[in-house]
């Protein structure tokens, strides 16, 4: 379908009329849409596995692991526990507002949301983030990516079966559609993507005011820390399985890694070994590698590893034909290399070497630079970690671990700054898409006359003296 301003508008027009009506703001209705959400994810898991098998050559195993089943683990968490969410919280006015004792915090829909999802995990970032604006009670009109165009088309699919349009619907189209839909007004925009677009989308929203949400993978990528004191080989393993996945095509994925120089050998071969282990000898041969979205990202690996062939020290191929390139190791790299300084979102992989005395030089260096989504510190000395982790400006991480902090039910995922603002899963999806409206209940009898004139002479020492005592 060819959609032009007045069909969006139309879309935005009725979406607002139903929201208007109120039958969104039942809680006990949220929960059967989100029943109904489920179902048809797991109805449909094939027909989604397959449009993922033929956007990025992703494994049935890989489509349920990464993109299906985290959107249903993501559902189940918001039907058991939204109406406790949703709950108005009860709060004591205190002596301040005497004769008043009751204040309660609603938590009210934004009411018409737009959504625009990525490529890379289509299915997650556009129906994990879809059921975070139900659980708030909002309606949503969702601009899904024209990179992933079979899984659009089945997402598409599944919504039109599942929803009325003036509740959800799902546009697909390019840029030029997605301008289309930033021309509106909308109460709340969600987009997961990169920062550069993320500034326009800002541009757009800021002319309506509307609340935005932005999930991003960071400007200058996510910094892995090796230091002499880690276990190798595990920390091998785990980058190895964690670049492979998705073919490094994920906002959280490790961009580039530092490495104590003591152990660098030593590392750089169990990270070898271990690709090997996981993938074989020719990965981009091998049926379960994931591809490349587009021929453009496999133009720039290409660039990229001709412009270091020097340094590559393993992979540097890929196959044109079937978009896969290998994960591919580039050492050594300099920090201020320009490698570096972007976030890459492919099978790239540089490696920094650095003096182990000089590991607080490095966290300053990245500190420095644009705030990432993730960082992640290898290391056996947990009291230097924690207390990284615990001073950077960063999304979220893993000490001796990649990635699995976004599968914690209960904490908030996103970015600072270039990585994004918001934040949601689970509880922190439902606050992102509501917004909390404190509503006091006064009284008609015993009212004072503190709050009024007169101010001076002796009523109003009086009133200080009672001011004072009640703001202790």
């Amino acid at each position: 379908m060819k959609y032009t301003q007045e069909m969006i508008s139309e879309i935005v027009k009725k979406q607002r009329e139903f929201f208007r009506s109120g039958i969104t703001l039942n809680v006990d209705r949220r929960i059967v849409q989100l029943k109904r959400l489920r179902k048809a994810v797991i109805d449909n898991k094939e027909m989604l596995s397959i449009a993922l098998q033929e956007d990025l050559a992703k494994s049935p195993f890989e489509a349920y692991l990464c993109d299906i089943g985290p959107v249903i683990a993501e559902i189940d968490e918001m039907i058991h526990n939204l109406k406790r969410w949703a709950r108005p919280e009860k709060h004591f006015s205190g002596l301040m507002c005497f004769p008043s004792t009751s204040t309660k915090v609603y938590k009210l829909p934004y009411g018409v949301s737009l959504i625009i999802s990525p490529f890379n995990f289509p299915v997650l970032l556009t129906l994990g983030v879809l059921a975070a604006a139900i659980s708030g009670g909002n309606t949503a009109v969702i601009k899904a990516s024209s990179k992933s165009s079979s899984s659009t088309q089945a997402l598409k699919k599944l919504i039109t079966m599942t929803f009325e349009d003036e509740y959800v619907t799902l546009i697909d189209g390019g840029h030029d559609v997605a301008d289309m839909c930033l021309a509106e007004r909308f109460d709340k925009i969600f987009y997961t993507g990169s920062p550069a677009v993320a500034k326009h989308v800002l541009s757009a929203a800021a002319k309506n005011l509307t609340s935005v949400a932005l999930e991003l993978g960071g400007e200058t990528g996510n910094w892995c820390i090796v230091r002499k004191d880690a276990d190798l080989r595990d920390a091998a393993r785990k980058i190895a399985f964690f670049k492979l996945c998705n073919a490094g095509q994920i906002c959280i994925n490790i961009n580039q890694i530092a490495v104590a120089e003591e152990v660098a050998d030593r590392f750089l071969r169990e990270l070898q070994k271990e690709f090997v282990r996981q993938i074989g000898t020719r990965p981009h041969h091998n049926p379960d590698y994931p591809k490349l979205i587009t021929e453009a990202v496999y133009d720039k690996c290409e660039r990229i590893t001709s412009e270091y062939r020097d340094r590559v020290i393993f992979g540097g191929k890929g196959c044109r034909e079937t978009r896969r390139y290998a994960p591919t190791i580039i050492y050594p790299v300099s920090e201020n290399d320009e490698l570096v300084q972007h976030e890459l979102f492919c099978p790239i992989l540089p490696v920094v070497p650095f003096k182990d005395e000089e590991a607080e030089r490095i966290v300053e260096l990245i500190a420095q630079r644009e705030h990432p989504l993730s960082m992640y510190l290898f290391t056996s000395d947990k009291r230097w970690a924690r207390r990284v982790m615990s001073t950077q400006q960063f999304g979220g991480g893993c000490i001796n671990e990649v990635c699995l902090h976004m599968m914690v039910k209960g904490v908030p995922f996103n970015g600072t700054g270039h990585s994004g603002m918001g934040a949601y899963h689970g509880e922190w999806g439902f606050r992102e898409f509501t917004h909390p409206q404190t509503v006091l209940t006064g009284s008609t009898h015993f009212n004072l006359p503190l709050r009024e004139y007169p101010y001076s002479g002796k009523a109003g020492e009086f009133k200080m003296k009672l001011l004072k005592l009640f703001e202790r």
